[in-house]
């Protein structure tokens, strides 16, 4: 299992053409959800995200309204407080976490400090095994997510293998 930030960052940028084509393989091939989710789950309990929080450096975390209202909560604070001093807007995304030199502005260390109130997105991160719609309508993520999340880069060589992607034709 490979966990090394620098070398997933290498080997997922090197991968991104394979990872897109293995997203489309999947679209046009039967696999079984339920194993790929085993999968996930596997890889998922080997990793301790708190030695990593590589995703809270390198990702943007789009906010919804429950997330907010959440949030502002959890701080004490105002509603139209929170949007001031903790979001932006993002022309692709909408509303996100503000973000520093460190990443997210939530971010200490590697640990989060809003932890027990953190956004849905949050919640479900890396979304292979949680998130919304199927697994497929998620894998245009994962090839940028390879980059960068050990669970992620991983967990798609583990699929690859289950499945037997033939990494070298195209499908």
């Amino acid at each position: 299992m490979l966990t090394d930030l620098v070398q997933i960052r290498r080997a997922g940028e090197k991968m991104r053409d394979e990872n897109e084509r293995f997203r489309k393989h999947l679209k046009r091939h039967n696999f079984v959800p339920k194993k790929f989710r085993e999968i996930a789950l596997a890889v998922e309990a080997k990793m301790d995200c708190t030695t990593c929080a590589n995703c809270c450096r390198e990702a943007t975390v789009k906010l919804a309204a429950r997330d907010i209202e959440t949030l502002a909560k959890f701080l004490r604070i105002k509603i139209n407080q929170f949007k001031q001093d903790y979001t932006e807007l993002s022309e692709e995304e909408g509303i996100i976490l503000k973000r520093n030199e460190a990443g997210c502005v939530f971010l200490d260390g590697n640990l989060c400090s809003i932890y027990e109130a953190r956004p849905h997105n949050c919640r479900n991160f890396p979304h292979l095994v949680r998130g919304e719609g199927s697994l497929v309508s998620r894998m245009w993520e994962m090839k940028d997510r390879a980059c960068y999340c050990p669970i992620v880069y991983n967990t798609l060589e583990e699929f690859k293998a289950e499945v037997k992607f033939n990494k070298t034709l195209r499908q």
